[in-house]
């Protein structure tokens, strides 16, 4: 069964491909920059690949932006206050 691809990983992808030609910097360039080959680099920048973050945070660094840098732009699906309405709901009740 194929793995389906999640929209925040191509988005983060992009923007690392952003940063990353924007400082004129290869993919063996970046590769090595944090101990990855220059494939591996086209793999998250075309979100095949997701980032760990550990690998973000050197890839952050390396392109000399905020880890934020990646997450900029991301349509806001209000993920959060899922989260935050189910703890609410969880408190109120006791």
């Amino acid at each position: 069964m194929p793995t389906r691809v999640h929209p925040i990983d191509v988005h983060v992808g992009h923007r690392l491909r952003e940063r990353r030609l924007r400082l004129t910097l290869g993919l063996e360039a970046l590769g090595k920059k944090v101990g990855v080959r220059a494939q591996q680099i086209q793999k998250y920048e075309n979100g095949r690949d997701r980032i760990s973050s550990s690998r973000l945070y050197l890839l952050a660094n390396a392109l000399r932006v905020p880890v934020g840098f990646f997450f900029k732009g991301l349509p806001d699906h209000n993920y959060a206050s899922v989260g935050m309405r189910a703890s609410t709901s969880r408190n109120s009740a006791t």
